[in-house]
């Protein structure tokens, strides 16, 4: 970072992308969108919101059309995914339609409070390339669930060069050229929060308390939060493959010492052990943990199997930019692709 990149971000007229993956948020995003749009004014910046819609069917544009029409000079680029491709998809089209010097990830639902922009544009003005804002507590979340991610970030950054910030989400703001790195990423699935820890620059962590959802109910269920869980680990982390070699030699061993045990026994002392009901026990143990062992393998193995097919990570139906070009651009219809 040059001295002069600092002082153009000071004292030059920076632009700022607010890019917000929803699914059915309208009634929210109708709240936040004029509370984004006042912190950005304040901050003296050009700016724009980048709405992705990932499949959701809830009148979203005609909330933009109101916003647009009660907020003076706004700039809103609308995209529309073909379905629901998963939020780190839409985050990443969000991403890639950006124009703005800095992009700002956020959600829709109202949670990620819009008085934090200030403080994260003043870090980027000092020189900072991501300035993360780190959930501070998480009261309103069960002990389970937060003993259950403490588990999961030391198993997933033990060892390993690099570190995702306690708290941290997809609540962000990065520097047009972390924007390009990330895009430059071959990855079709990506796990987003690691992505970002792995990219490095120069970083600051900004504490701040999520606030109630706007309305609505969260559209994240559990079975997907183990799915981006599973997602991060075998993206980012070695541990359960050498977890799963390491409980083959522990097994090992104690089957070697219990055979031992055996013959010490009849050659020893006598003593002829039996008992059918043990060895048929001992044996659906060992069938249930090379079934696990195998599962932790397969799923290293559909992560190699999803990268093979290289498709890509989102498919865009239709992109309705509300500037003041207002330039609207029509799906392109698909072609198959050349035979090699």
């Amino acid at each position: 970072m040059t001295l002069h990149t600092i002082e153009r971000r000071r004292h030059g007229r920076q632009s700022v992308s607010v890019v917000l993956p929803v699914l059915n948020e309208a009634p929210s995003l109708a709240i936040l969108l004029p509370r984004v749009a006042h912190m950005l004014e304040r901050c003296g910046v050009d700016w724009e919101a980048v709405i992705v819609n990932d499949g959701g069917n809830d009148g979203l544009e005609d909330v933009v059309a109101q916003f647009e029409t009660s907020w003076h000079g706004a700039n809103v680029q609308l995209l529309h995914l073909s379905r629901n491709f998963g939020k780190e998809a839409a985050l990443t089209a969000g991403l890639a339609a950006a124009r703005g010097d800095a992009v700002i990830t956020m959600d829709g639902d109202g949670q990620h409070p819009a008085g934090m922009l200030p403080e994260m544009i003043s870090a980027w003005r000092d020189g900072v390339d991501m300035a993360i804002a780190a959930q501070h507590s998480r009261d309103r979340e069960s002990w389970v669930m937060r003993s259950a991610k403490r588990l999961f970030y030391r198993l997933l950054q033990g060892g390993e060069r690099f570190r995702i910030p306690s708290g941290a989400g997809d609540f962000r703001l990065l520097d047009r050229r972390v924007v390009q790195a990330l895009l430059q990423l071959p990855e079709r699935t990506r796990y987003m929060k690691g992505l970002f820890a792995w990219m490095g620059f120069k970083t600051r962590v900004l504490p701040f308390d999520a606030e109630a959802r706007t309305a609505g109910n969260s559209k994240f269920k559990w079975w997907q939060l183990l799915e981006l869980a599973s997602l991060g680990m075998t993206s980012f982390s070695m541990k359960p493959l050498r977890m799963v070699s390491l409980a083959g030699v522990v097994i090992s061993l104690l089957a070697i010492a219990y055979g031992l045990y055996i013959a010490a026994e009849k050659l020893i002392v006598g003593n002829a052990l039996s008992g059918w009901a043990t060895l048929a026990s001992g044996m659906m143990l060992l069938s249930g943990i090379q079934l696990i062992c195998l599962g932790v393998i397969a799923e290293y193995l559909g992560r190699i199997f999803e990268e093979t097919k290289q498709r890509p990570l989102y498919i865009l139906d239709r992109r309705v930019d509300h500037s003041a070009v207002g330039q609207t651009e029509q799906p392109q219809p698909l072609r198959p692709r050349a035979a090699p």
